[in-house]
C-alpha cells in the first residue's frame, strides 16, 4: 500500500466527515457516497478502545476494600451509639477497679489458723483494755461527783495522775509484768528503722514503759543510724539490743510473733530474736524532766 494512502487513527473522524460531505454533495455518484459511508465507518471503528469503560467517561468502579473503607471512615455515630459506648466504658472501668481491689494480696491470707486465732485474741484483749479504761474513768467521774470531800478526792487523783505521767515521761522508776526482748545482730544489719518498728509494735500491743539497753523510751524519743550501731536520743546503743517492756505478756508476745511481724522481719536481716515473759520487769533508766519553754497548762 502506498505511503500516502495510509490513514492515521486520529484522522478517522475528520475523514469520516469529509466522506459525509462528499456523499451529500454528489448524490449521483454512488462511489463517492459509498466512500463517505466507508470513511464514516472507519472513523468510528478505526480508534482502538474508543468506547469509555462505563459508557459515559466516569470514574472506574470501587473495589471491595475501598467500599469497606468508605463505609467505616469517617465514622458516623448516632446519639444512641455514643451513649452505649460511654456506658460500656464506665462498666469496663468499674470491672477493672473491682478486679484489682479483689486481687490485692493480704498479709493474713496465707496465715495459719492458729495465727489467725491468736490475732483475734489480741484484738479482743485490746478492746477489753479500752473498755476497762472507760469504766475506770467513769468510776473516777462518779467519785468526784459523789464524794463528800471532793477536794481530798481530787488531790488523791492528782497524785495518781502525777505518778502515771511520771511513768510515761520516764522520770520515775516503773515495775510490773512484761517481757524481755533480746535482738542479737552480729552482722550489724539491723538499722534504726527496724528498732523503731519494734518499739511501735510494742506500744500498739499495750506497752506502758520501754527501755532499750540503758535508754528510756518516751514519746519524743528518736533513733538514728551510726557506724556499728544505733543512736537513741543522742546516746549510742550497740548490739545486742535488750528491751525491757512493761505490759501484759499475753498481748506483747503474740504481737511480736504474728506472720510478717517484728520477729520475722528481724530474722530476715540475719538477726537472732529472743522473747521471754516475766512477772516482774523493772525499768530503771530515767529521763530528766525538762520544763517546756513555751507550753503552759491552760488552768494556770
Amino acid at each position: 500500500m502506498p505511503p500516502e494512502s495510509r490513514v492515521r487513527p486520529e484522522d478517522g473522524a475528520g475523514r469520516a466527515g469529509q466522506g459525509g460531505e462528499a456523499g451529500a454533495g454528489e448524490p449521483a455518484d454512488g462511489s463517492a457516497g459509498a466512500g463517505g459511508a466507508s470513511g464514516g465507518g472507519s472513523g468510528t471503528g478505526g480508534r482502538p478502545g474508543g468506547t469509555a469503560p462505563d459508557g459515559d467517561g466516569g470514574e472506574p468502579p470501587l473495589t471491595g476494600r475501598q467500599r469497606l473503607r468508605a463505609g467505616l471512615w469517617p465514622p458516623r455515630l448516632t446519639r444512641a451509639q455514643l451513649i452505649v459506648a460511654v456506658l460500656l466504658f464506665i462498666l469496663g472501668l468499674g470491672l477493672a477497679i473491682q478486679v484489682r481491689s479483689t486481687s490485692d494480696s493480704s498479709a493474713l491470707r496465707g496465715a495459719r489458723q492458729e495465727d489467725l486465732v491468736r490475732i483475734l485474741d489480741e484484738l479482743d484483749n485490746r478492746s477489753q483494755r479500752l473498755t476497762d479504761e472507760q469504766r475506770r474513768l467513769e468510776g473516777q467521774k462518779a467519785e468526784l461527783e459523789n464524794s463528800s470531800d471532793q477536794a481530798e478526792e481530787a488531790r488523791k487523783q492528782t497524785v495518781e495522775k502525777e505518778q502515771q505521767l511520771g511513768v510515761l515521761a520516764g522520770t520515775v522508776v516503773a515495775q510490773g509484768p512484761g517481757i524481755n526482748l533480746t535482738i542479737s545482730d552480729p552482722t550489724h544489719s539491723v538499722e534504726a528503722d527496724k528498732l523503731l518498728d519494734t518499739i511501735q509494735e510494742l506500744r500498739a500491743a499495750g506497752a506502758e514503759a520501754i527501755q532499750v539497753n540503758d535508754v528510756r523510751i518516751v514519746a519524743n524519743s528518736y533513733l538514728s543510724d551510726v557506724r556499728g550501731g544505733v543512736e537513741i536520743d543522742g546516746k549510742r546503743v550497740t548490739e545486742p539490743y535488750r528491751f525491757k517492756v512493761i505490759g501484759k505478756p499475753q498481748d506483747l508476745e503474740p504481737a511480736l510473733n504474728i506472720p510478717g511481724g517484728v520477729v520475722q522481719t528481724l530474722e530476715k536481716e540475719q538477726a537472732t530474736v529472743g522473747v521471754a515473759g516475766e512477772q516482774k520487769i523493772i525499768v530503771d533508766a530515767l529521763r530528766e524532766a525538762k520544763r517546756p519553754d513555751y507550753a503552759r497548762s491552760s488552768s494556770q
